[in-house]
């Protein structure tokens, strides 16, 4: 028989599971936005090309009003049988993780959760200097439920992983991108937006980026650099 620690255990992983599971499955039918999901790790110079360059567009323009980005932060990182996270890029990147895990938890206002994310992705080696400013309050109310240094952060990634391994299929390289579920392979900036336009169902009228005339503009734009989980860099 499973001692109570074992069986504690299992059930916090099967509600971690569940409610990652879900997360990803949030559509239109339940929001009127399309729900645009990165899966990343946070030291592949890739993602941090995407969401420092091009994911600024989908909170900076009129494509925030049918978009809901979720940040999954794990990515080609491993999770063994005992539950030991290891990074692609090393402990650095770990740490990393489970601090933007910290923040998509406590920061719930969508574009300045974002606009955190984007600066640690874009300030790796100086972040803590570059993204609040000098200032105590505003780390303070990122870390002020004791996230980033109680297990609660590593709960988090433990979660995150969870959901980033369950996903079917598998992603094959980071950063993945899920829109309403489904995975992107186009790997081209311009079919991302009309994807996302194409996905919306809601009543509001689409931004001016999803006329035909703007999609027509946005062809040959810049193409999705993306990095396989055997292209790990060894530390």
């Amino acid at each position: 028989m499973a001692s109570s620690s074992s069986l504690t255990k299992l059930v916090f992983f099967a509600c971690c599971l569940l409610l990652f599971t879900f997360s990803d499955n949030l559509v239109a039918g339940q929001s009127d936005k399309v729900q645009l999901n990165v899966y990343y790790d946070s030291l592949c110079s890739d993602c941090q090309d995407f969401i420092v360059n091009y994911l600024v567009e989908f909170f900076d323009s009129d494509l925030f009003t049918i978009t809901n980005v979720t940040f999954v932060p794990f990515g080609n990182d491993e999770l063994s049988d005992n539950q030991t996270v290891t990074c692609q890029h090393g402990e650095y990147e770990c740490q990393l993780n489970e601090y933007e895990a910290c923040i998509i938890r406590t920061v719930p206002d969508p574009k300045l959760q974002y606009s955190f994310i984007r600066c640690i992705e874009n300030y790796t080696t100086n972040w803590p200097s570059s993204c609040f400013n000098g200032s105590a309050a505003d780390k303070q109310a990122v870390i002020s439920d004791n996230c980033y240094y109680s297990d609660l952060g590593r709960k988090l990634i433990l979660g995150y992983a969870n959901q980033t391994l369950s996903l079917n299929p598998k992603p094959d390289f980071v950063p993945w991108i899920t829109v309403n579920g489904d995975p992107f392979y186009s790997h081209r900036i311009d079919d991302l937006v009309a994807t996302v336009c194409t996905a919306y169902k809601g009543t509001a009228s689409l931004p001016t980026q999803c006329s035909s005339t703007a999609l027509a503009e946005r062809k040959g734009w810049s193409k999705l650099q993306v990095s396989y989980a055997n292209e790990a860099i060894n530390y």
